[in-house]
């Protein structure tokens, strides 16, 4: 099983990822990580009682790796809860290097089944609390299980 670390000015995340069921999400994501893609990025979008987002290049939410990847909705874990980590995107098949991870699940039912849900926080829940916009990525430390 593949995990990450998500060092933040804030703290770290550690996030299992849902391998089984989103394989391509995950890769794309733990190869940009591996390459230290997002280390420096910014959380440029941090809607609270919603969610915070990152890995744009530029910091401005408009920017990616410069492909894109198709959507992976159909399996399980596609439910937005609290700690989930999802891909963003601006319409079907268009996600690229920018995530987002929700803060709670009252907010975020739409999303289910619109955006691939491929990770979820398991431990520093607390730091996702504590992520102002505009804080960065330290780095994202890929473990293999």
């Amino acid at each position: 099983m593949k995990k990450a670390i998500i060092d933040t000015v804030r703290g770290a995340m550690t996030v299992e990822f849902f391998e089984k069921d989103t394989p391509i999400t995950v890769k794309n994501f733990t190869d940009l990580a591996s390459k230290g893609f997002y280390d420096g990025l910014k959380f440029h979008r941090v809607i609270p009682d919603f969610v915070l987002q990152a890995g744009c290049p530029q910091g401005t939410g408009v920017g990616g790796p410069g492909y894109t990847i198709p959507c992976e909705t159909s399996g399980e874990n596609q439910v937005h809860d609290k700690g989930v980590l999802s891909m963003a995107h601006r319409g079907k098949d268009t996600g690229g290097s920018q995530f987002f991870i929700c803060h709670n699940r009252s907010n975020t039912r739409h999303l289910d089944r619109v955006h691939t849900a491929f990770g979820k926080v398991v431990s520093g829940l607390e730091v996702l609390d504590e992520i102002k916009q505009g804080d960065v990525i330290n780095s994202i430390k890929i473990i293999e299980s």
